[in-house]
């Protein structure tokens, strides 16, 4: 998978030449940039022919001081109402910070993503980069567990007829 980062979304000329591409590619959300102009970045990929294109948000750039950046769970069902495009959340990128990377992973999940991508490293403050942000190995193990959990939940949830005469009631 090639990886086009936050600072590059909305670089054309790359976008282009990565749907000339055949390989997937992952197309991160900008800092600062509404869904829309998310999933058009994405349409320059596509248009040039590649459609093995994957979403990841990592959150968006807010006024606190309590995790490098906000991840916008709400932009998952936004993104998948919009578009046929597969969308991953990176955790450990929003928040910056290994205590909040679970939680963020779980809300994710239970907001249906299709995919967490999750920094992991068996000595954190030893790592070259972002130690500050991965998780333990243990820690991973733990949050795959609970991610397998909620998961079922969701799909019971989804499956169960009472669920379906809610959506109805709902709609």
């Amino acid at each position: 998978i090639i990886q086009i980062g936050t600072r590059n979304m909305q670089n054309f000329s790359l976008l282009r030449r990565a749907g000339k591409a055949d390989k997937p590619i992952m197309l991160k959300r900008g800092m600062a940039a509404t869904i829309q102009e998310w999933l058009m970045a994405a349409e320059y990929i596509l248009e040039e022919g590649n459609p093995q294109v994957i979403l990841c948000e990592r959150g968006v750039r807010t006024f606190v001081n309590h995790s490098r950046n906000t991840l916008d769970i709400s932009a998952i069902p936004v993104v998948q109402k919009e578009s046929h495009l597969p969308i991953i959340v990176d955790p450990s990128h929003a928040a910056g910070i290994r205590d909040q990377v679970a939680p963020l992973s779980l809300a994710s999940v239970a907001a249906e993503a299709d995919g967490l991508m999750i920094e992991v490293h068996h000595a954190p403050d030893e790592a070259l980069s972002d130690g500050a942000q991965s998780l333990f190995p243990e820690q991973f193990d733990r949050l795959c567990r609970q991610v397998r959990s909620i998961t079922r939940a969701c799909e019971t949830e989804r499956t169960h007829p009472a669920s379906a005469g809610l959506e109805r009631l709902a709609s």
